[in-house]
């Protein structure tokens, strides 16, 4: 009998994403605060004569089925790691929005990573998948643990982080992905000539989100690349307007956008939320989260 492995993987929106000025090696230095959320990504592998990946659902489209993908690059660090061959079809049922700034593709490759690793019996320790989460790119360690964690490095070095309670998101999506590289440009063009603090984590953010006081964290949401997503896509700006004239208490661009996410006091006022934007015909689709949610999870 073909055994197979599923896990089930959340999005992220970052609470506070500050920047530090560009690295020699090109990266900046983060103090990211990531609350995992509850849209999932599925991701399912069974044993197969080479390499696959298909994947199924909204936007399943622009997700690359090559060797590209993050998923398909787990499994061959796995297998590499353990001198076998990556084998397996990868199968990934698409909910999270793609180039989004909500961490998809990463939460996609630590899914694949988990699922290999259970469907192979590695016996690898948390430790070790980390580190190769690490490798694989810098939103991919939180994936696997979820909940809340503040990530500083490239935003691979995590802490996790202490939440006293739930809180309530919007997300709208937009049309179209924005490039994170691309944001990060824009960010260095606009910041050029500058003097770039060094990124640390807001202490009134962290003390609301320990309280689980909703009000307070929307005073102390914050994202360095807000200004050069919305460079980079002026309409967001509308969007971000739309989600606050509803009731929100706060918006904000998701990571390197182009999703925007919108915090509300509680479920009822997220759902109001949520179809004032899509009445408001600024976005694609709007949908209703809330976090911490658990990470990556075999189901």
């Amino acid at each position: 009998m073909t055994r197979s492995v599923t896990v089930r993987v959340p999005a992220k929106v970052n609470a506070q994403l500050a920047v530090g000025a560009p690295r020699p090696d090109g990266f900046h230095d983060l103090a990211n605060v990531f609350l995992a959320v509850g849209l999932y990504d599925e991701v399912t592998v069974t044993p197969a004569e080479a390499l696959r990946v298909t994947c199924s659902g909204p936007d399943a489209g622009q997700v690359p089925l090559d060797a590209t993908n993050l998923a398909a690059r787990a499994a061959i660090a796995l297998a590499a790691q353990r001198g076998i061959a990556p084998d397996v079809h990868i199968h990934i049922a698409k909910d999270i929005p793609v180039a989004g700034g909500m961490a998809g593709g990463s939460a996609d490759g630590a899914a694949a990573l988990l699922a290999c690793d259970a469907l192979w019996a590695t016996g690898a320790s948390q430790e070790e998948l980390l580190k190769i989460c690490a490798e694989l790119g810098s939103d991919v360690p939180f994936s696997l643990i979820g909940g809340a964690a503040l990530g500083v490095g490239r935003g691979e070095q995590l802490t996790p982080i202490e939440v006293g309670g739930t809180f309530h998101w919007v997300f709208a999506v937009a049309d179209g992905g924005l490039s994170t590289p691309a944001v990060y440009g824009e960010f260095d063009r606009l910041t050029a000539g500058t003097d770039v603090p060094e990124p640390s984590a807001s202490p009134a953010l962290l003390t609301a989100l320990r309280k689980g006081d909703t009000t307070a964290l929307a005073g102390a949401l914050s994202n360095d690349l807000q200004a050069a997503a919305l460079s980079l896509r002026p309409s967001l700006a509308g969007t971000l307007a739309a989600g606050t004239a509803a009731g929100a208490l706060a918006a904000l661009v998701s990571g390197s956008g182009p999703t925007t996410a919108f915090l509300a006091a509680d479920a009822e006022s997220a759902r109001t939320v949520a179809a004032a934007l899509l009445a408001s015909g600024t976005c694609r689709s709007a949908r209703v989260a809330v976090s911490p949610a658990p990470g990556a999870t075999v189901v």
